[in-house]
């Protein structure tokens, strides 16, 4: 019989990870990479989301930010393979991040058919028997995992996925989306905050996708407002009012300008909604994968915004904001008090999926970057553990160990429970030590 060979991976990355180019221009200019951002030629246009504020443009994804997901797909590509001469693909996908996850994940199912196409040719894939059950093994960070989870519930019966990882994914959302649209200024990426980003982060479909659907730490004070940031009655009236500006300087000259405002950021916020939904929906048996199939790790002791308070102000409902809402106590006595943690960017609460238990969670903290992972750990004073997660060798080997199927000889894999969950309980889907 053939010798069996690893899947295909696609690696998928979050939300402003990969570079826009417009296309329209000539030569082809760069809108955001990692060291230049264009705000207003990737803000879209508040009459179609599909397309840019300015026009005539044809902004397209490039490649993934190096900085973050290099080391890890070299890490793979070399690690997975037996012998040098078979070696196991490893793909990136660069996606449009701004973009409803609808339609990224229609462009995933597509890009899945292509990489498993593209599999089939090489040689010692096609002397393996991987035409007769060809699957890929999915790797995605932050919104990634978002991506991945909404694209499995969209399958009918069994989807061509045979394992996934997940690092650092706000299943459940990240109060700093909330923060970023307000202001501009949130713990969302690898770089740094900008007021800037704020009007082009408002009329920014995925965004929306990473609003907070749990309860837990959202305190309203007024029984009057909304139980949910779906709701526009929720959000202050200086959101829709800079929408409305922002429809006056870019939109088409037709209708009210605040009605049509109130209906962008409602329609944004459904799309929102209805993904959400979907995600909890997602029961992992309907697509032919069980818990042990999906590794979700989850970054803790990080301080973390896990509160956000919601008044009312004149009559109006208003976000306070306070410093004090970010806690990291992860090391607290009580297993309730060390919930209120995260990875500086993903509240713990956010990143428990519900097609898993927390039992089956595998946690990590910034103390696992290696002893000379010394530029990881100094990127990640600077763009924060949620951005640089995808750069830790321990991951790396523990992505590797999961795919393969392999045991742990060298003791250098490692992870945590999640709060609350003893370890004679913890079911993380590959054999596991603690540190």
């Amino acid at each position: 019989m053939p010798t069996p060979l690893p899947p295909p991976v696609i690696v998928l990355p979050g939300i402003t990870a990969i570079h826009l180019r417009d296309e329209y221009t000539l030569p082809i200019q760069n809108v955001w990479s990692v060291l230049s951002k264009d705000y207003e030629r990737v803000a879209m246009h508040p009459d179609d989301f599909r397309y840019e504020a300015v026009e005539p443009a044809l902004v397209r994804p490039d490649q993934v930010f190096e900085v973050a997901y290099r080391e890890c797909i070299e890490e793979l590509r070399y690690n997975l393979r037996d012998k040098e001469d078979l070696p196991v693909p490893v793909f990136p996908f660069a996606y449009d991040w701004r973009m409803p996850l609808v339609d990224t994940e229609r462009r995933l199912a597509d890009f899945v058919g292509e990489v498993i196409d593209r599999t089939k040719l090489l040689k010692h894939y096609h002397a393996s028997g991987y035409a007769d059950h060809p699957t890929v093994d999915l790797v995605g960070h932050s919104m990634g995992g978002l991506i991945i989870a909404g694209y499995l519930q969209g399958q009918k019966g069994a989807a061509p996925v045979r394992k996934v990882v997940s690092l650092g994914s706000p299943f459940r959302g990240s109060f700093e989306a909330v923060i970023k649209i307000l202001t501009g200024t949130a713990n969302l990426g690898t770089a740094p905050p900008s007021s800037r980003e704020r009007e082009a982060a408002r009329v920014t479909p995925a965004l929306y996708h990473l609003i907070p659907t749990f309860a837990k730490g959202l305190e309203i004070t007024d029984p009057a407002l909304p139980t949910t940031l779906f709701d526009p009655a929720a959000w202050q009236p200086s959101v829709i009012d800079s929408v409305a500006e922002f429809i006056r300087l870019h939109g088409l000259p037709v209708g009210d300008t605040k009605a049509r405002a109130l209906s962008a950021f409602t329609n944004l916020l459904t799309l929102a909604r209805t993904h959400a939904q979907r995600r909890a929906a997602l029961r992992l048996p309907d697509v032919g994968l069980a818990t042990s199939d999906w590794l979700a790790v989850v970054g803790v002791d990080a301080e973390t915004r896990v509160r956000l308070k919601l008044a009312r102000n004149a009559g109006k409902p208003e976000f306070v904001l306070s410093n004090d809402d970010r806690a990291n106590r992860w090391d607290a006595p009580n297993a309730e008090s060390r919930r209120q943690t995260g990875d500086g960017t993903v509240p713990y609460e956010g990143a428990v999926p519900d097609f898993l238990g927390e039992d089956n969670l595998v946690c990590v903290t910034p103390s696992d970057f290696g002893y000379w992972e010394l530029q990881d750990r100094l990127l990640t004073k600077a763009a924060g553990f949620h951005g640089m997660l995808p750069t830790m060798d321990m991951l790396h080997r523990l992505i590797v160990r999961f795919l393969k199927d392999r045991p742990d000889k060298r003791k250098n894999t490692w992870g945590r429970p999640a709060p609350g969950v003893a370890v004679k309980d913890w079911k993380p889907p590959l054999a596991l030590a603690t540190p």
